[in-house]
């Protein structure tokens, strides 16, 4: 079975309206401007010291990194990689894996705030990505015969990260990584696991972890 990979509490969101009239906020925001509609640290850096978890939110650059390296992998090429993205806000989406993301930030950042807007992104025939109606417990839940491993610094080090998956694709392994620039899971994803694991002595970027885990995986499974 594929490997599911689910990027938690990812930092997309559109701008909040408590911050909205601020003046970096004005300064950039367009109103046919589907990427100007994001949040941005980098654009909207003194804007965002008056919300709650700063620290972790307006960074869809660590999504787009996540999403490019995952959807170029031969994991992914070969049919054998689901991706699900969760966001801060608790909007949960599937992304099919015959998406091409857009390698141009800018335009990464307007299908964002499309998505969030719409709850979906789709062609003429196509839906390329989608929204998953629950939440993360009702997504984990409707996997069977699951493996959920979550991967933190703060987790049990591998002793030898090529014995973190079995070579059998019949066996569901789900891996959660935060897709965000600092802080912890919270409790409810915690819950959904009791493996917490880190592949490496160091911290480690999200699109790091991802590209080591995917690796690792398709080592496991002869995926060349």
């Amino acid at each position: 079975m594929p490997l599911t990979i689910i990027f938690v509490e990812c930092g997309l969101e559109l701008i909040p309206s408590v911050i909205r009239k601020h003046p970096s906020i004005q300064k950039n925001l367009q109103k046919d401007s589907y990427p100007s509609k994001l949040l941005d640290n980098a654009i909207h850096h003194s804007a965002m010291v008056r919300l709650d978890a700063a620290e972790q939110r307006g960074r869809p650059d660590i999504t787009h990194a996540c999403l490019l390296n995952a959807l170029g992998s031969t994991a992914n090429k070969s049919g054998n990689l689901k991706i699900y993205l969760h966001t801060f806000e608790n909007k949960i989406f599937e992304i099919n894996p015959d998406i091409k993301i857009a390698r141009n930030y800018n335009r990464f950042k307007g299908l964002m705030a499309k998505l969030l807007m719409e709850n979906e992104i789709r062609t003429k025939n196509l839906l390329l990505i989608s929204e998953f109606k629950g939440t993360l417990r009702d997504l984990v839940n409707s996997i069977d015969k699951k493996e959920i491993i979550l991967l933190s610094n703060k987790g049990e080090l591998a002793e030898s990260p090529l014995l973190l998956f079995d070579n059998d694709l019949s066996k569901n392994f789900v891996v959660i990584i935060g897709c965000f620039q600092k802080g912890f899971f919270t409790d409810e994803i915690l819950e959904l696991s009791n493996r917490l694991v880190s592949i490496s002595h160091y911290s480690l970027d999200a699109w790091v972890v991802l590209s080591r885990v995917i690796t690792l995986y398709e080592i496991a499974n002869d995926i060349l």
